[in-house]
């Protein structure tokens, strides 16, 4: 073998198509678009999702469920972590805070049955689930919703 007989595979190197060279080429006038439509135009980008002017399947099926903005200003909180504050006031999102309990940046707050609470609490201003607020009342504690 010699570098002058080294020569490509029949088939793998193909030509050029020249279009828009007259009739005889069978390339001329229309370049092999066809006639007229979107598919003829110059410019032409057709989206994977189109579907000739037909509703696309993304917009016909059904959608559900959506983002809570609210979840991230929303935390629990345990009647375990409660027992950490020492204080005679009542408790509210502004003691929690100050208690490090929660972040600066919540606003709403729920107080939820984990734990055990060892000392009557008076609650003021936050929600309450049905069974932290028999422990907090059975403890001698009050729950106010203002």
């Amino acid at each position: 073998m010699r570098l002058n007989t080294i020569s490509s595979q029949k088939g793998s190197v193909t030509r050029k198509k020249r279009v828009g060279r007259g009739i005889g080429s069978g390339l001329g006038k229309t370049c092999g678009r066809g006639h007229k439509g979107q598919k003829s135009r110059s410019g032409r980008k057709i989206s994977r999702t189109f579907e000739g002017g037909q509703t696309p399947l993304y917009r016909r099926s059904p959608k559900f469920g959506f983002f809570s903005r609210k979840k991230k200003l929303t935390v629990e909180v345990r009647l375990s972590d409660l027992n950490k504050i020492n204080t005679k006031h009542a408790i509210t999102i502004n003691e929690l805070k100050k208690n490090n309990i929660i972040n600066n940046n919540i606003k709403y707050v729920k107080i939820i049955l984990h734990g055990t609470l060892k000392k009557s609490l008076i609650v003021k201003g936050l929600s309450v689930t049905k069974g932290a607020r028999l422990v907090i009342e059975s403890c001698g504690g009050t729950i106010k919703n203002e």
